[in-house]
């Protein structure tokens, strides 16, 4: 059995691709579990770039076929801000909220906004697929729920009442914007467009 690396360090990011890559049939395993440490500039000007560019880094050093992805949030009040910014906008989650609460004040509800994604699988030969997901909402000025992470206690997900942090996982990972990424992704492959990828979805 092949075993691919889910390379992040944000230990929700980690949770939902584990539960959503676990129908590939393949083994999982993280950073952590390999002890590989390495840095890698998050400074393109675009979400697959960034995503494909931690794939491969990451394939290269561990010899792995290699899952990174690149998040950000779409305010259309702050013109798209804080996009692929988003993780950078302030320190942990809790004041990265807060800060984006205090640049929204003063401007109008509602607070439309999407979240994006792109998922890249990375080969260790630098061979990359990227599959790409949105998820539309708005944004809100009171936390709600206990699940999920980042922004999603602020973030009411379109078509529903509920935040992103009010959804169960299994539920998240049927509409969000990292779940589609990773479909996108999935049918790519099953097209054959990384043809020497050991990775087969079922």
């Amino acid at each position: 059995m092949p075993t691919l690396l889910i390379a992040t360090t944000n230990l929700g990011k980690l949770r939902e691709l584990t539960a959503l890559l676990g129908n590939l049939g393949v083994e999982l395993t993280d950073l952590m579990r390999l002890r590989l440490d390495l840095a890698v500039a998050e400074d393109d000007p675009d979400y697959d770039s960034i995503a494909r560019k931690k794939a491969m880094r990451y394939a290269s050093a561990s010899g792995l076929w290699t899952v990174a992805d690149d998040t950000g949030l779409e305010v259309d009040a702050l013109d798209g801000a804080p996009g692929v910014r988003t993780a950078r906008l302030s320190g942990d989650d809790r004041s990265r909220r807060s800060k984006l609460l205090a640049l929204l004040t003063g401007h109008p509800r509602p607070w439309t906004a999407r979240f994006r994604c792109s998922v890249a699988l990375a080969s260790p030969a630098g061979e990359a697929l990227v599959g790409r997901g949105v998820c539309e909402g708005e944004m809100i000025p009171v936390e709600r729920g206990r699940q999920g992470f980042g922004y999603d206690p602020i973030f009411l997900v379109a078509g529903t009442s509920r935040t992103m942090a009010e959804l169960p996982m299994g539920e998240k990972n049927q509409i969000s914007h990292r779940a589609r990424a990773v479909r996108e992704l999935q049918a790519r492959l099953e097209r054959g467009e990384l043809p020497n990828s050991p990775i087969c979805p079922r």
